[in-house]
C-alpha cells in the first residue's frame, strides 16, 4: 500500500524536493481514520448528515435522494446514464425554477476515485447553497438567475472500489479484453486531441486513455448531456485534488485561448476570493503550463464544445497528505472553495469587459 501511495503521489508532479522524506509514518492508520467508525457517524437524515466526514457512494446517493425529497422548490434529481458496472449516474439540478432557460453551470466531482475531497465539496456546495438561499444576497441571486448541475460522484464504480478495495484507485473499472488491468482515466477519455501527449495507450497505466474517445459510459453520458444543453451551459467546473491550483484550457498544448482575458480575470477573482477565507494560496493559469500537458481532458472538451468558461480545481493540499486529506480539513477546504465557485458564478451574471483586468469578486 505504501508503494502504491508513492506512485500515486507522483502523478500530481507537485512533490517535495526530497523524495526520501516521510510525510505519513503510518499510512494504514490514516486510511482507517477515513473509512472506519462508520456506525457512529451522523448520517441517517438530512439534519444529522455530517458534512465534515467522507461518505461512501451509498451514503452520498441516499443523501441526494433526501435533498431531492426535502427541497422540491430548489432541487431536482435525475440520472444521465449508467456506469460500466450498471450504477446510475445521478445529478442534482439546483436553482429556482421560475425561468426554465436560464444560464447554467455544470460541476462534477470524483472523476478520479481516490480524490475524496471532491465529492465532499460537491455535497458541501449543495448544502451551503440551499441553507443560505433567501438569507445570503449573493446566493439568492445566483440560484434565482442560474441553474447548477452538480454531479457529486462522476466515477461511481471507481469511487466505490476506492472505499472497498484500493484507497488509491484512480480510474474507472471497465474491463480490458487483452490485459488483466482494469479501468480508464476518465480525464483522458474525452474527444479532444485524444491519446496524445500526457496520456498513455497502455491499459495498465494510471493515465490510460481508453480504447477510443468516450469509450467509458460515464464520459459518454456526461458528454451527451453537455452537448444537449451547451447553449445554456456557460461554465464547466471539475473538482480534483491535489495541488492548490485553478486550471483552464488548454491542457493539450501551449497556446492562449481566444477569450483569455475574460477567463484569466475570472480565475484571478476566484483565487482571490478563496484566499480571503484562510490565506491559502492557489496558483492559476492554463493547465499545460501551470500543471502539465495532458490530452483528452474534460476542460479542453468543454471549451471546444462552446462552453466559454472551463475550469479544473486542484484542491488542498500540495503533497503532505495528498489524496489522504484529513477529515479535519474538509470544512476549511470546502469553505474557501465555495467562495471561489461563487466568484466564478457571479462573473457569469456580468458581461466580461476585456479591457478590465479582473472581475469584482465576492
Amino acid at each position: 500500500l505504501a508503494s502504491r501511495s508513492g506512485a500515486s503521489q507522483r502523478t500530481k508532479q507537485v512533490m517535495c524536493p526530497d523524495p526520501q522524506q516521510v510525510f505519513i509514518s503510518n499510512l494504514q492508520r490514516e486510511i482507517e481514520k477515513q473509512t472506519g467508525y462508520r456506525s457512529s457517524r451522523r448520517r441517517r437524515s438530512e439534519s444529522q448528515y455530517d458534512y465534515e466526514v467522507y461518505h461512501s457512494l451509498e451514503e452520498i446517493q441516499n443523501w441526494m435522494f433526501e435533498m431531492n425529497r426535502t427541497h422540491p422548490d430548489l432541487v431536482r434529481m435525475f440520472s444521465v446514464g449508467k456506469s460500466y458496472e450498471g450504477r446510475p449516474l445521478y445529478v442534482l439540478q439546483l436553482g429556482q425554477r421560475s425561468r426554465p432557460q436560464k444560464k447554467a453551470i455544470w460541476m462534477d466531482c470524483g472523476v478520479h476515485a481516490r480524490e475524496w475531497i471532491g465529492p465532499a465539496f460537491c455535497q458541501w456546495f449543495v448544502k451551503e447553497a440551499i441553507s443560505s438561499y433567501k438569507y445570503d444576497l449573493v446566493t439568492t441571486r445566483l440560484l434565482n438567475q442560474l441553474s447548477f448541475y452538480i454531479m457529486p460522484v462522476f466515477n461511481v464504480d471507481g469511487y466505490r472500489f476506492s472505499w472497498n478495495t484500493d484507497r488509491f484507485w484512480r480510474k474507472t473499472r471497465s474491463k480490458n479484453h487483452k490485459f488483466h488491468c482494469r479501468g480508464v482515466d476518465a480525464n483522458r477519455n474525452w474527444k479532444v486531441k485524444w491519446c496524445n501527449e500526457g496520456a498513455s495507450s497502455h491499459p495498465c497505466d494510471d493515465t490510460y486513455c481508453g480504447a477510443f474517445p468516450e469509450s467509458e459510459p460515464e464520459v459518454k453520458a456526461v458528454a451527451k448531456f453537455l452537448r444537449k444543453h451547451k447553449k445554456r451551459i456557460k461554465a464547466y467546473i471539475s473538482i480534483h485534488a491535489y495541488a492548490q491550483m485553478l486550471l483552464y484550457p488548454y491542457s493539450y498544448k501551449y497556446a492562449t485561448i481566444p477569450n483569455f482575458n475574460c477567463v484569466e480575470s475570472a480565475a484571478h477573482s476566484a483565487v482571490t476570493a478563496l484566499y480571503s477565507a484562510y490565506g491559502v494560496r492557489y496558483r492559476y493559469g492554463p493547465a499545460s503550463t501551470t500543471l502539465y500537458v495532458s490530452s483528452g481532458s474534460s476542460i479542453d472538451w468543454a471549451y471546444r464544445n462552446g462552453i466559454p468558461y472551463a475550469f479544473a480545481f486542484e484542491l488542498r493540499d500540495t503533497g503532505h497528505y495528498g489524496f489522504l486529506l484529513p477529515e479535519s480539513l474538509i470544512s476549511p477546504t470546502c469553505t474557501e472553495t465555495m467562495r471561489a465557485v461563487k466568484a466564478i458564478a457571479s462573473g457569469l451574471l456580468k458581461k466580461c469587459d476585456t479591457h478590465k483586468n479582473r472581475f469584482t469578486f465576492i
